[in-house]
């Protein structure tokens, strides 16, 4: 981890944010109704917290599953920058910068094994978690929210990042 001295001046860099959703946005539960049907429960203050982060900075979302849900959410929230299904979080980062998403100074945030991969990428300068991560993320971590998957991290991540460049508007 580094300190918040640290955090800070990276955070005040970022021009672009990208979140994992399962156990990121959400508390990574999947539930599957008896029909098949997949359902994800969002916090909808993350929700409030992510318009108003990507009103000032870019954010994407990259996640390894395909959901009508997250593409509705995503839709909801104003996020124009969706990778699903994604078998390489890096090879879906470069997809979403050729479709215009910032190149460099990125953030990236994740819970699990297949998000080191971002935190391991040149283009991402700070890697966030949750504080129910994987072990191993937890590790490799520049910050750790105090925060759950989907118990409020985004508020926690925006409020940090806009913090740092002076748009926290509260």
């Amino acid at each position: 981890m580094k300190s918040e001295t640290e955090i800070d001046s990276i955070a005040r860099e970022v021009q672009g944010i990208i979140f994992d959703v399962d156990g990121v946005l959400t508390d990574g539960r999947i539930i599957y109704g008896d029909d098949g049907t997949e359902y994800k429960a969002f916090n909808v203050r993350d929700g409030a917290s992510l318009k108003l982060l990507n009103s000032h900075i870019p954010v994407a979302i990259i996640t390894g599953r395909r959901s009508n849900v997250v593409k509705r959410r995503a839709d909801e929230l104003g996020i124009r920058h969706l990778e699903q299904g994604a078998a390489s979080k890096a090879a879906a980062l470069t997809a979403l910068i050729d479709a215009g998403f910032p190149a460099d100074h990125l953030a990236s945030v994740g819970d699990d094994l297949a998000d080191l991969e971002l935190f391991s990428d040149e283009r991402v300068t700070l890697n966030m978690t949750v504080a129910d991560a994987h072990p191993e993320v937890l590790l490799q971590a520049h910050y750790v929210s105090p925060y759950n998957g989907g118990g409020g991290v985004a508020i926690d991540i925006a409020r940090i990042v806009l913090n740092a460049q002076d748009k926290w508007p509260f």
